[in-house]
């Protein structure tokens, strides 16, 4: 009898172990206030890449792969690793608690994570840019988060104003949506100079993803998306400040600071300002080769933590002051010839934002979030002779519900939006209005097999009061082909509402002036995506090769003509061809201990059609080359980075109508930018000083005309390359974690 009873224990444990079987419970931490959760703890099967993260909540949902040991392998930022026997726990409701690290001091690390990287679980092919890559450089603001990264490129728009915009996929930054904590922001009236508003030392981290994306976040996604993670009132350093100054007269400060009102309560207030007042004209054409900025930006958020419920809530507030143009300039002077040309833009910003969410308990991974945020932005602006004042007030609202179908493996997403946009522009003696309102619905499906194959399905309708109806399907599928080689692909429609003035605001300061031959049509695109990624092991260290190819292809686009006249920007509608191919090619490694290297390189083919002939899109480089070199110390007491761009040549915009000693040739040469920076850290504190373009190549002659700026024939706007030659910078942060 006893051993009939042990051979069916036998056979009964066999049996469990030859089948696949889901384990659900959370991940928390010790604290003298209870049990806090862990949110984005990761939870992996042992001896596997089969994982998953934890929730807002510290819960998770795993199935476990067959064959396989029932064990998971549970870990977290600065807590002890911790492996869990679900034979002795069982399977259901494990609780799992983490201790952390107490004496971080006595800490030997002998390893490091990684700066950036590609999450093999998302079914996206998403960039993640942390805060370790974020300190690889001075990073004072958004704009300049990007040094080490392939897929966006960062330049100025023009020679005057100091205005940057990103491009991915070699198409212009207003065809990428730009989200902060998942939220659509940098819209409209911020497109310019938006990309400043975000200081460096705010963010916890940064993704990036190539394509469209998930309809849960709307219609916009055409060439990529960008999110921006701030810091949270119930994480990370509890005190921070930064100090930074360069050679050319910019300083700037950040204080981050949180509180931990009481087991619910947290809240951490932000603020950073920033001074530019130096005048430089290195290149003597009279005109500053850099705007002075002035800059205060404040941020406060809040976080409530209830039994089910969760919300966060925050306001921002932004000032500055931007002027531009000739040496001579004085802004206390009437605006005139006699004056010079003068650019001065000051600008008020006020966001206010509110999430909540409430975690179904009786059915995990089942919840329902509710997302609001308001944004009102006044601007008011000189450039040269011209006027430009203008307000924007948008509000977004997106209400969603996630649950799953028969088991976890099938997950839906539903849910319903609604945008709202005013704008009210005064260029000079001419009134825009315009109201767009944008109600919409949305349904997302999520098939995992847990094993090898993640889909994306979905679909959203939106009901625009200008443009129509805009049906929008996007799908993503990742394969992984066994644990060295991941194939990705995705196929989506992207839209978005045109705003031609403040979206090339940076051609005001020329001598042209806007004629609007048709009314602008919204811009719609198909995207294609494919993406492998192999990861292999040489000298015991794992190196990561990643190569993409994406299509855009556009059904509808704006053109802004500067091509055909000297003193005319035509604006019309695509009639004919417009896309964008764009393929790279990018490896990750530890070349020795303690040295990552990454090498990329992408080539882009863009055309678009203007004055009806295709041609090649203008200031879009062919090609760029990226290394990257990061050396830290074994104990951390030093971190070494180099950073090297080899960027293509460009189409020029047709001067052939120019006079002579005006006319621009018809490519841009290619050239090569060096940024290095040194970093010491001693406990709390961390010193740094680094260099940007270390080989000081600068674009000469940036402006055509700078003797005659209110002549017919003054362009500050082709702008290839570096302008300002090489900077020098230092800084010191202080931590109190």
């Amino acid at each position: 009898m006893k051993t009939k009873i042990l051979f069916t224990a036998i056979t009964i444990l066999a049996w469990m172990a030859a089948v696949s079987q889901t384990v659900t419970g959370g991940v928390f931490e010790h604290s003298q206030k209870g049990h806090n959760p862990l949110p984005g703890a990761t939870v992996q099967q042992l001896n596997t890449t089969n994982g998953t993260t934890a929730g807002e909540d510290g819960h998770f949902t795993l199935e476990l792969e067959k064959h396989k040991p029932h064990k998971l392998v549970v870990s977290y930022v600065s807590y002890e690793n911790d492996t869990i026997d679900l034979y002795s726990t069982g399977f259901d409701h494990v609780h799992i608690m983490l201790e952390g690290h107490h004496n971080l001091d006595e800490v030997e690390v002998n390893e490091r994570g990684a700066g950036s990287h590609i999450s093999r679980a998302d079914t996206r092919q998403v960039y993640t840019i942390n805060e370790n890559e974020l300190q690889k450089a001075a990073c004072c603001n958004l704009s300049e988060s990007f040094e080490t990264s392939a897929d966006v490129d960062v330049s100025y728009t023009d020679a005057v104003t100091g205005a940057k915009q990103i491009q991915m996929l070699g198409l212009a930054g207003i065809y990428t949506q730009m989200l902060t904590e998942n939220m659509p922001n940098m819209r409209g009236l911020s497109t310019p100079w938006g990309l400043s508003y975000i200081p460096g030392s705010w963010m916890q981290s940064i993704q990036v993803s190539k394509g469209t994306s998930s309809v849960i976040n709307g219609y916009e996604s055409m060439a990529g998306q960008i999110n921006v993670e701030y810091k949270k009132a119930d994480q990370g350093e509890k005190f921070f400040i930064n100090a930074y100054g360069n050679q050319k007269g910019k300083i700037e400060g950040n204080m981050n600071t949180r509180f931990q009102i009481n087991d619910k309560v947290s809240t951490a207030i932000l603020a950073h300002v920033e001074s530019m007042n130096v005048k430089h004209d290195d290149n003597g054409d009279s005109f500053l080769d850099m705007p002075l900025v002035n800059q205060i930006n404040l941020f406060n958020r809040w976080r409530f933590v209830g039994k089910n419920l969760r919300s966060r809530l925050g306001v921002k507030f932004l000032s500055e002051t931007r002027q531009g143009g000739q040496m001579s300039y004085d802004p206390h002077k009437p605006n005139t010839t006699e004056n010079g040309y003068g650019i001065e833009v000051n600008t008020n910003r006020y966001e206010g934002f509110w999430k909540v969410g409430y975690i179904f308990p009786e059915r995990h991974e089942t919840s329902f979030g509710f997302q609001n945020e308001v944004i009102y932005h006044e601007q008011k602006s000189i450039f040269g002779l011209n006027d430009y004042n203008a307000t924007q007030f948008s509000y977004y609202g997106n209400l969603m519900f996630q649950s799953w179908f028969s088991d976890p493996r099938h997950k839906y997403t539903i849910g319903v939006s609604y945008n709202y946009d005013n704008y009210d522009e005064n260029l000079n003696d001419s009134i825009f209005t315009r109201m767009e309102s944008v109600p919409g619905v949305m349904a997302q499906y999520t098939f995992s097999n847990k094993e090898n194959l993640n889909i994306i399905a979905g679909v959203r309708v939106d009901e625009h009061n200008l443009y129509g109806t805009l049906f929008t399907p996007r799908l993503h599928a990742k394969y992984d082909i066994n644990e060295h080689n991941t194939l990705r692909a995705s196929a989506g429609r992207g839209y978005r509402s045109p705003n031609v003035i403040v979206e090339n605001m940076t051609l005001l300061a020329s001598s042209r002036t806007f004629n609007i031959l048709e009314t602008p049509e919204i811009e719609s695109s198909w995207n294609y995506g494919l993406s492998y990624t192999h990861y292999f092991h040489i000298n015991e260290r794992e190196m990561t090769l990643t190569a993409d190819f994406f299509r855009t292809n556009f059904e509808s686009q704006v053109i802004i003509d500067q091509e055909e006249n000297a003193n005319m920007i035509y604006v019309y509608n695509l009639d004919g061809k417009s896309y964008s191919n764009s393929f790279q090619i990018e490896a990750a490694y530890e070349l020795i201990k303690n040295l990552d290297v990454t090498l990329a390189f992408r080539y882009n083919d863009v055309m678009t059609t203007i004055d009806g002939e295709l041609v090649e899109k203008p200031l879009v480089s062919k090609y760029k080359g990226l290394l990257a070199l990061s050396y830290q110390t074994t104990k951390r007491t030093w971190q070494f980075d180099v950073n090297v761009q080899a960027i293509g040549n460009q189409r020029l915009p047709n001067t052939s109508y120019y006079p002579v000693e005006y006319q621009l040739g018809d490519y841009s040469p290619d050239y090569m930018i060096v940024n290095s920076q040194i970093t010491r850290y001693l406990g709390k504190f961390e010193i740094y000083i680094g260099g940007e373009n270390l080989g000081n190549y600068k674009q000469k002659d940036p402006i055509i005309a700078p003797n005659d700026p209110f002549g017919e024939y003054f362009d500050s706007s082709i702008v290839w390359g570096p302008i300002t030659g090489t900077k020098v910078y230092a800084g010191i942060r202080f931590k109190v974690e």
